[in-house]
């Protein structure tokens, strides 16, 4: 098996992160599954946590609250809001840590991701830009996990695309 693209680099003078991704399956069931609550559910957190959605609207001006829960129990929750999306090419989203209300929490980085979706043969490649308003913004999240927990978290979707595509 060809071993898939995987870049992530932090630009701290631009205060953003990279993320290059390909995966072995068509662009429309990689864009399915970043979009799609009940797909999202099945790999949107790395091992051993899961992910439950509490309301999704994928459209522009929607959103998605989510939290990723522990084996404890214990629940972290997101909140996304969609700014542009057009379909199965592109969608960016401005992303905060939240409560189960929904409200935002202020006292971590909030970040607006753009995230393009292109054909790289017959697999797909995923390009996600993440803009954090300071470096401070973006050492925090970096030393919270971010790319051990992108690694994770993307290999779930691996094993979801090989098997969705038997």
């Amino acid at each position: 098996m060809s071993t898939l693209l995987f870049n992530f680099v932090a630009d701290k003078q631009n205060h953003t992160l990279t993320i290059e991704r390909e995966f072995a399956a068509g662009r429309q069931l990689v864009w399915d599954c970043h979009t799609k609550h009940e797909l999202l559910d099945q790999w949107f957190a790395p091992k051993p946590f899961t992910t439950k959605t509490k309301s999704m609207q994928f459209s522009n001006g929607g959103h998605w609250h989510y939290a990723m829960v522990a084996p404890d129990g214990n629940e972290y929750w997101g909140y996304t809001s969609y700014i542009k999306v057009d379909p199965i090419d592109y969608y960016e989203t401005r992303d905060a840590f939240s409560n189960e209300a929904g409200e935002i929490n202020e006292a971590l980085p909030r970040a607006k991701w753009e995230v393009t979706f292109s054909d790289k043969g017959e697999n797909t490649l995923v390009r996600t830009i993440v803009y954090y308003a300071s470096l401070n913004d973006l050492e925090t999240i970096i030393n919270m996990g971010m790319q051990e927990g992108m690694t994770a978290t993307l290999q779930k979707l691996d094993e979801l695309l090989l098997e969705l595509q038997k």
